[in-house]
């Protein structure tokens, strides 16, 4: 490693790697492990350095999360031994289709193989990040939390060679205050980039390069997630519960996880695909509604909330999948959309993605090349297990969207059945996604307010009391990272024409709309210190004019166990 001086800032360091990764979840860090190994295998050298934009590794991870441990096998075949967390194996599994007060128990033999849980596990996915991100450690890797990558930096050619980090002291003007550090670039032979959902290096590189031309439109849900500590008379370990219905409508797609395990914890989630059409619906109310539901409120009475927090979900599945490789680097795990809806898991898809571009760049590297298209990672995957299974449900997303939750949920299962069973193929062909989230929002006026149930402050909430259980924190200083591209927008578009839903969709009271005194003179305000990093603003704000971008590293939410 060597440092120079760089060219953005007279006062910036540059420093020197082979590959430089983004992002310090399953994906990144399997990808800086891989790489270690297949180093320390062939007897060189390799040097590797992992940003991560929370405050440590794991603060930003949230998944449901049952895991199936098929990549951690392939990383660390001993795993086990070695005292990886994956605590709780899965023992009961069920699914529900919920009515206003009563359920119906879908049996799952009627369901594919591949969608059952055996042989998988309950865990704490930030925690397995921890781990993780501890072995990496171990075999040289460079980790660096509190470091948000803020800036791609190019070459000459216009190849990506590296990115800036660690830009403090930006004052809200946007001013160099006293406390002003420039940052350094982190330049890389290759530059992996792993931000997960909606990342927004991802987002400019996906334009700059093209990378999603020939691909669907994104397509995102957003899911939010608590734990709770339940006595002993209610805790299950290794149960695993999903439902879907009530209290989302025909035409909204979602459903809900509720998993037991570790210290009489129970995470318990809410998911709603984001091209909902109703402007007035409100996610966060909507899984405060549904913790309400006979069938849901058992698992949690008596017991208490401990954690809050909410992200963005890639559901595009394989026919958004964008080109993996770009001049100097590549995207991994969520920044390409690697989960599988059906199944709501991604962590496995995402640690196997991170391999492949590990092995793609050391051969490469061994080769004497740098700075070039890892055309061979996009080849890996295309042989994968992981193309396979996004290729084997492929149709679940767009058939929900076509023919709603009831119909649609049959049809899906009916596609996933036969396609299994013959080699991939579908009697539905492969079905596609004709319009983002944003271009699938209604107007308000096509559609009723919904009136929600005030919480009731033992299994309901409101947002900002569960923020402050998301440990969510952003210096006030520093200029808001939520962009508006017109300010004049929310107020003068999205309020008459959508009710502006962004007040509404947002699962952390970010945004509000204040009136004067006598109700008039609306005003937009963002409050961007509640931010729990979810991009669903980014995502689903109908004019598209909301952009997120990063804050200075470790700001954000503080996940201790999500």
């Amino acid at each position: 490693m060597s440092e120079g001086v760089g060219t953005e800032d007279p006062g910036r360091e540059s420093m020197e790697y082979d590959v430089v990764i983004v992002g310090a979840g399953p994906s990144g860090l399997a990808a800086a492990i891989r790489l270690k190994q297949l180093a320390q295998t062939a007897g060189t050298e390799i040097s590797v350095a992992v940003l991560e934009k929370g405050s440590e590794v794991g603060a930003h991870i949230l998944s449901g999360a049952v895991i199936d441990p098929i990549g951690l096998n392939e990383l660390f075949p001993d795993w086990k031994a070695m005292g990886a967390p994956l605590e709780t194996p899965v023992t009961q599994d069920k699914f529900l289709l919920l009515g206003p007060q009563g359920s119906l128990s879908l049996p799952m033999f009627a369901m594919p193989k591949f969608m059952h849980n055996d042989g998988n596990y309950i865990a704490s996915l930030a925690n397995v990040c921890r781990w993780l991100g501890q072995q990496a450690e171990a075999l040289g890797v460079e980790i660096y939390p509190g470091m948000a990558a803020s800036e791609a930096v190019f070459d000459d050619a216009g190849r990506l060679k590296g990115v800036v980090a660690g830009v403090f002291g930006i004052d809200k003007n946007g001013q160099k205050g006293p406390d002003y550090q420039p940052g350094v670039e982190l330049h890389g032979k290759y530059v992996f980039i792993g931000e997960g959902v909606r990342g927004s290096l991802a987002k400019q590189l996906k334009a700059r390069f093209g990378l999603c031309e020939g691909s669907d439109p994104e397509k995102y849900g957003i899911g939010l997630k608590e734990i709770w500590q339940v006595p002993d008379e209610r805790f299950v370990p290794g149960l695993v519960q999903h439902t879907t219905g009530w209290p989302l409508d025909d035409k909204t797609g979602g459903g809900s996880f509720l998993y037991h395990f570790g210290d009489n914890y129970v995470a318990i989630g809410f998911v709603v695909h984001l091209n909902y059409k109703n402007p007035w619906l409100s996610p966060f109310d909507e899984f405060q509604r549904f913790k309400l539901h006979p069938e849901v409120r058992k698992h949690l009475e008596g017991g208490r909330r401990i954690a809050y927090g909410a992200r963005a979900i890639s559901e595009g599945g394989l026919q958004s999948v964008p080109t993996l490789y770009f001049p100097g680097g590549v995207l991994l795990g969520d920044s390409a959309g690697f989960v599988n809806v059906p199944r709501i898991k991604g962590s496995h898809n995402a640690m196997k993605s991170g391999m492949m571009a590990a092995e793609a760049a050391f051969a490469a590297l061994q080769a004497g090349r740098s700075g070039d298209e890892l055309v061979e990672y996009e080849a890996a995957y295309q042989k994968s297990w992981v193309r396979k299974e996004l290729h084997t449900v492929r149709n679940a997303k767009p058939i929900l969207s076509k023919f709603g939750t009831a119909l649609g949920g049959a049809l899906s299962m009916f596609d996933m059945w036969t396609t299994n069973l013959l080699g991939g193929f579908s009697f539905f062909g492969t079905m596609h996604h004709t319009k983002s989230d944003a271009e699938s929002t209604g107007l308000a006026k096509d559609y009723k307010p919904i009136v929600y149930p005030k919480p009731d402050g033992v299994l309901s909430f409101d947002k900002l009391t569960s923020v402050f259980l998301s440990n969510t924190n952003h210096d006030e200083n520093q200029p808001s990272h939520l962009k508006l591209k017109d300010p004049s927008v929310p107020i003068e578009v999205n309020l008459p024409r959508f009710g502006e839903p962004a007040r509404l969709y947002c699962p952390a009271g970010v945004y509000e709309v204040l009136y004067d005194a006598n109700g008039e003179n609306p005003k937009f305000q963002i409050n961007f210190q509640n931010c729990v990093h979810c991009k669903t603003c980014d995502i689903k704000d109908p004019s598209q004019n909301i952009v997120w971008t990063t804050p200075q590293g470790g700001d954000g939410p503080n996940y201790p166990n999500m």
